[in-house]
């Protein structure tokens, strides 16, 4: 019996073949991942909807198939079970969609309300802290962020030590080799000759004082790690530009190059490029506005995980109207990054230097600095747009605690 190769996707009809994972004379169980193919930079294992032998298969590392295209024979083990409405021959490649975990912090109002910001109110909600049981150190009693921090940062009895995963190693090439461009480099190079072709490119850089970012983000670590968050400073970065994003819509904007027409787009859909072993992929945080700095934070940590496995989704990787893009943790300040078309718009984050910086009044004093690289497409943004952006980017950036209040 012949087995085509099934849809992939909506709007998906053909795909390239990554790697057989069967061979002629292997016998297979259902739902047994046969071969894995990549379409949109998704990389996805075809499952068998039948048991059996396998006789021959068709095509190698590289080649294209096409959807309904025969890629291999078998010998049935059985009667072939029928697959369920829509899905890919009994097994589904769309993602199930989660809801919010509840909040279960709140707590019944009682004869006594806490003095606190929003953004404090907001912080002790997500990391399950009671307020009633903090003594504020500002002024009438006011509870500040140091207070809340400093509380969740005292050391425990209780050690909760935490595996960390294996690391994804990238790889960096073997002397004396030659590579076929195939796979996710294929698609990477494709991509990218593409959009610098299409695009006429041009870049705007800034220096960003983040004292005070280093300062949050280093107090509220612990407490995070412990309610399962990992907040990095990429977290900030794609929360300020989401804020940006608002205030300028014509950077969150394409241009529809047959019709002449720029799209100003009414979500916020934030790409994370993601260095893996076979090649960068830009998966996306959809309607990132609607989201706190926490939960960024962990839907950061989901699509890199999945990602750098090689399990990312085809629903993660789409719908992108903005990209972020960092170096700052292998090294650099400055760089030029390519827009990823058809967005008008990314910007490249280097890494936190410390050095001297003088304040208002002429002193100096020790500042943690870090360069914002920005890349436009020059037929949508102006100069003066996207020096506006970057400007609102920083003011963010230098005012952290203000991005810990709710969308």
């Amino acid at each position: 019996m012949d087995f085509p190769l099934p849809e992939l996707g909506e709007g998906v009809y053909e795909a390239e073949l990554v790697r057989w994972l069967v061979e002629p004379g292997d016998t297979v169980k259902r739902g047994q991942p046969l071969l894995e193919v990549l379409t949109d930079k998704a990389m996805m294992e075809v499952p068998a909807p039948f048991a059996g032998k396998i006789l021959r298969v068709q095509g190698e590392a590289g080649s294209r198939l096409a959807v309904g295209e025969t890629v291999l024979s078998y010998e049935s083990a059985g009667v072939r079970e029928s697959a369920p409405a829509g899905s890919a021959n009994g097994e589904s490649f769309h993602l199930t969609a989660h809801a919010p975990a509840a909040d279960n912090s709140t707590k019944s109002a009682d004869s006594h309300t806490p003095v606190a910001s929003p953004s404090v109110r907001h912080l002790a909600r997500t990391l399950g802290v009671d307020l009633d049981k903090i003594r504020g150190s500002g002024p009438a009693g006011r509870i500040l962020i140091d207070d809340l921090t400093n509380l969740l940062n005292r050391p425990t009895t209780e050690a909760t030590p935490k595996t960390a995963p294996a690391a994804h190693r990238l790889d960096y090439g073997q002397p004396g080799t030659r590579i076929k461009m195939t796979g996710l480099r294929r698609k990477i190079a494709l991509h990218l000759v593409d959009a610098t072709r299409r695009i006429p490119h041009y870049s705007y850089m800034d220096e960003c004082d983040v004292t005070d970012m280093v300062r949050l983000r280093q107090s509220l670590r612990d407490p995070c790690a412990k309610a399962g968050v990992k907040l990095t400073y990429l977290a900030f970065v794609i929360k300020a530009v989401t804020m940006a994003l608002k205030e300028v819509p014509f950077v969150n904007a394409s241009l529809d190059d047959d019709a002449e027409e720029i799209i100003l787009h009414s979500h916020y859909n934030v790409g994370v490029a993601v260095a893996t072993p076979t090649g960068l992929v830009v998966p996306v945080i959809h309607d990132a506005d609607t989201k706190d700095l926490f939960t960024i934070a962990k839907e950061i940590e989901r699509l890199s995980t999945d990602a750098k496995a090689g399990k990312i989704k085809l629903e993660d990787l789409k719908g992108g109207t903005f990209t972020v893009t960092s170096i700052g943790n292998i090294g650099g300040l400055i760089s030029t990054p390519i827009i990823n078309h058809p967005e008008v718009g990314i910007i490249g984050i280097g890494k936190v230097t410390r050095r001297p910086v003088y304040d208002a009044n002429d002193q100096l004093r020790p500042a943690d600095i870090i360069y914002l690289s920005f890349s436009f497409d020059h037929r949508v943004v102006d100069g003066s747009v996207g020096a506006a952006f970057g400007n609102v980017v920083k003011r963010h950036l230098e005012n952290p605690a203000a991005m810990l209040l709710p969308s």
